[in-house]
C-alpha cells in the first residue's frame, strides 16, 4: 500500500503504520520512540487516539458512538478525539454543524509542498488532502485545497497544521476549529487558565457579548463559549491526574469551551448520560469572524497540544491563576498575544 509522504523516525522502536476500522477506512497509527501514539482516520482527517508515553489516554471518545454508528449510512464523525471543522464551525451558517470536512474521505497526499526546512526534524507525521466533491460544490461552490499534517514529536506533543488554499477563481470565507475532546479525571476538577479578562461569545444566550470575570475558568454547569481574541498558548490543568494540557496555536484568534453537562448530554444520540465529567472540548479556532481567500491565497492553522505535570494542584487551586500566556508561552517560544490569521499567496 502506497503510504504517501510521511515522515518515520530513525529510531528502530518508532514505527508507522496503515490500519483498518470497522467500515474499511484507513488509519494511520504514529508513535514516537518513547512510546506515545497517534491515531489518525482518513475518515475526517480526525485524530481519534492520541496517548503519552505510559499508554495514557488523553482525548476522550465517547463509548456510545459503537453502539449508534450503524444507524448512520455513510459513517458520521466519532464523536471526540480532534475533528476538523470546516468550511463553518458550529451551526451559524447554512451547512451542516462544523462543515462536511469532517464526514468526507480524506486521501494520503502524494504531492505535498513542504512546510519549512526543519519541520520533520525528529517527528514522525501523516499528510492528508481533502478536495471538494461534486455534492460539496453544490452546498459550497468554492474550489479549494484542504491540506492537512498530523505530527507526532519524539517528546510525544501531538501538532496539527492546516493549509487551505483558494483554487478557486473568486474570493471565498469559511470559519474553522480544531474541535479538541481532552480527556479529564473530573470535570469538576479542571479549570481553564490564560482565558482569564477575555471577552467572549455566550452561545447560551445568543452569542451575548461578556468579560470573563474568574481568576480561571471551572465548571459547574453547561459551557458553550467563544473567547476572542485569545492568546497563543493557554492550559487545562486536571487537578486529580496532576496533569495540565499546554495548548498552543496559531493562525486561530478564538477559543472555544465546551461541556454540555447532565440535561444536553441525556439528548446527544451518540454521548453518555454521565460522560460529560470526563470531557472538555477546548477548541483553536476561527469562529468569531470568518477567514476570508483571495484566489491563489492560502491560509495556515496550527494547534499543538502537550502534556505536563501540573505545578498548580493540590493546596493551590484556590489561589490566583498562574499567568499561562506568559510563562508557558515563554517555555514554547511564543508571544503573549494570537497574531492575525496567517494568510499567503501563491
Amino acid at each position: 500500500m502506497s503510504m504517501g509522504h510521511y515522515t518515520n523516525l530513525t529510531d528502530p522502536r518508532t514505527e508507522l503504520e496503515v490500519v483498518r476500522d470497522w467500515n474499511g477506512v484507513d488509519q494511520v497509527v504514529l508513535r514516537s520512540p518513547r512510546g506515545a501514539y497517534a491515531r489518525v482516520s482518513l475518515h475526517g482527517g480526525q485524530v481519534l487516539s492520541w496517548r503519552n508515553d505510559r499508554g495514557e489516554e488523553l482525548l476522550f471518545t465517547s463509548s456510545k458512538f459503537l453502539d449508534v454508528q450503524a444507524i448512520f449510512k455513510p459513517p458520521k464523525a466519532m464523536r471526540g478525539g480532534i475533528p476538523i471543522c470546516f468550511p463553518q464551525f458550529g451551526n451559524s451558517g447554512t451547512l451542516e454543524q462544523h462543515g462536511f470536512a469532517r464526514n468526507r474521505i480524506w486521501a494520503l497526499d502524494e504531492e505535498h509542498p513542504p512546510l519549512n526546512q526543519n519541520d520533520n526534524n525528529s517527528k514522525a507525521s501523516v499528510d492528508l488532502i481533502l478536495k471538494p466533491s461534486e455534492d460539496d460544490l453544490k452546498c459550497w461552490p468554492h474550489g479549494f485545497e484542504f491540506r492537512l499534517r498530523v505530527s507526532l514529536t519524539k517528546d510525544g506533543n501531538l501538532s496539527l497544521v492546516s493549509r487551505i488554499r483558494n483554487v478557486n477563481g473568486k474570493p471565498f470565507s469559511f470559519s474553522f476549529g480544531y474541535h479538541t475532546y481532552l480527556s479529564v479525571s473530573d470535570i469538576s476538577e479542571v479549570r481553564i487558565e490564560g482565558l482569564e479578562t477575555l471577552d467572549y461569545l455566550d452561545n447560551l444566550s445568543q452569542r451575548e457579548r461578556f468579560t470573563e470575570q474568574g481568576d480561571a475558568i471551572t465548571f459547574e454547569s453547561e459551557v458553550d463559549r467563544v473567547y476572542v481574541s485569545s492568546p497563543n498558548v493557554i492550559a487545562v490543568l486536571d487537578h486529580e491526574k496532576k496533569r495540565t494540557f499546554v495548548i498552543r496555536k496559531e493562525g486561530l484568534p478564538d477559543v472555544v469551551v465546551w461541556n454540555p453537562w447532565e440535561k444536553k448530554s441525556k439528548n446527544i444520540v451518540d454521548f453518555g448520560d454521565e460522560e460529560y465529567k470526563q470531557m472538555l472540548c477546548v477548541d483553536a479556532a476561527a469562529a468569531e469572524r470568518q477567514i476570508t481567500l483571495k484566489p491563489g491565497e492560502e491560509w495556515t492553522g496550527k494547534l499543538e497540544l502537550s502534556e505536563v505535570p501540573s505545578t498548580n494542584c493540590s493546596g493551590h487551586l484556590d489561589q490566583p491563576a498562574l499567568p499561562v500566556q506568559t510563562a508557558a508561552a515563554a517555555r514554547l517560544g511564543l508571544g503573549p498575544q494570537q497574531p492575525a490569521p496567517i494568510c499567503s499567496s501563491a
